[in-house]
């Protein structure tokens, strides 16, 4: 059996059983299908690759492709209880936006990153002077995804920003087990190597009015 990845670990243990569940940038649908077999959720995934996709659809999973910057847009509000968005925020174009449809669609949405606070970043930026490799930053920077990297203090900035409300944050570290921590402490900026957060609005705060088609259309 393979090993579980310890963030796909997290997601797993926030996500209550028998929820409806969107994995935006669901890759090959490791953790759609981890997710509909341990927890028995209703899961939906939003693809941009086509290999990616099918592959999901190899698997038996309601899988459609899209580009989370665009096509979040037609998803009905509160179409889903979580939003799933792993290691994919700083692939898209427009993060911002990407976050607030995730929590319209959604009422919480569970979001993981990289850290470029964390303190071997630094170090490498300090005492190469080039962009750092690491274990959570694996790709040199001509051939990385990422094109909107951020800090944990860069998050929980946006996250204010939008009104919403972190309910609870992970720190991930090289396959350590996660560990529960304030985001917004100054000392887990450098210490946290990725994080895991679990969102929703701030109390009073609601999602704009749907503007999308039904759901029915998206995946038929």
């Amino acid at each position: 059996m393979s090993v579980i990845r310890e963030d796909f670990r997290e997601i797993l243990r926030l996500v209550r059983p028998g929820a409806r569940v969107l994995d935006v940038g669901c890759g090959e649908g490791e953790l759609l299908e981890l997710l509909t077999r341990e927890k028995g959720v209703e899961g939906r995934g939003l693809e941009i690759s086509p290999e990616g996709v099918s592959a999901c659809l190899a698997r038996g999973l309601a899988v459609v492709q899209g580009d989370a910057d665009d096509d979040l847009d037609y998803f009905p509000a509160r179409a889903f209880d979580y939003a799933v968005l792993s290691q994919t925020l700083p692939q898209v174009r427009q993060p911002r936006h990407v976050l607030s449809e995730l929590l319209r669609i959604a009422e919480r949405a569970v979001v993981s990153l990289p850290n470029f606070g964390h303190w071997r970043v630094r170090f490498d930026l300090v005492t190469h002077g080039r962009m750092p490799l690491t274990h959570s930053l694996p790709t040199p920077w001509w051939s990385t995804p990422n094109i909107h990297l951020c800090t944990l203090r860069d998050f929980t900035a946006l996250c204010d920003d939008l009104g919403l409300r972190i309910e609870a944050c992970a720190a991930l570290a090289n396959g350590s087990p996660a560990r529960p921590i304030d985001p917004k402490r100054g000392l887990e900026n450098w210490r946290a190597e990725s994080a895991l957060f679990l969102l929703s609005h701030a109390e009073g705060q609601t999602a704009p009015r749907d503007v999308g088609p039904p759901k029915s259309d998206l995946f038929g």
